[in-house]
């Protein structure tokens, strides 16, 4: 598949908030991965799968610096590596409380 029919082939409301003329699944792979984990369907994983291949989507989630935790178990299940291994990992989002009193 090329760049276009894979871009035209996602859910249509998985890149709602952008154009997707202005995409490029060679320029923006890392975006494109974690938008597809978080918010696609499984014909939209399976479209990445085929086009980036296994190991090119493990090495592009290991430098996300943010990743769903689901997302991130399934990515390590699939690839048979370890959660430690991927950025996010060490990473997390501090949860402020309310008040400070």
């Amino acid at each position: 598949m090329s760049n276009s029919e894979c871009l035209q082939s996602f859910t249509k409301n998985l890149f709602w908030d952008v154009d997707t003329r202005d995409l490029s699944m060679d320029k923006y792979p890392s975006y494109i991965i974690q938008r597809t984990l978080e918010y696609g369907q499984m014909e939209d994983w399976r479209i990445i799968w085929h086009y980036y291949g296994l190991d090119k989507i493990v090495a592009e989630c290991k430098k996300m610096r943010s990743l769903d935790p689901v997302c991130l178990s399934f990515i390590c299940t699939i690839s048979h590596t370890k959660k430690e291994d991927y950025r996010c990992s060490h990473f997390r989002q501090s949860f402020p409380t309310q008040w400070n009193s």
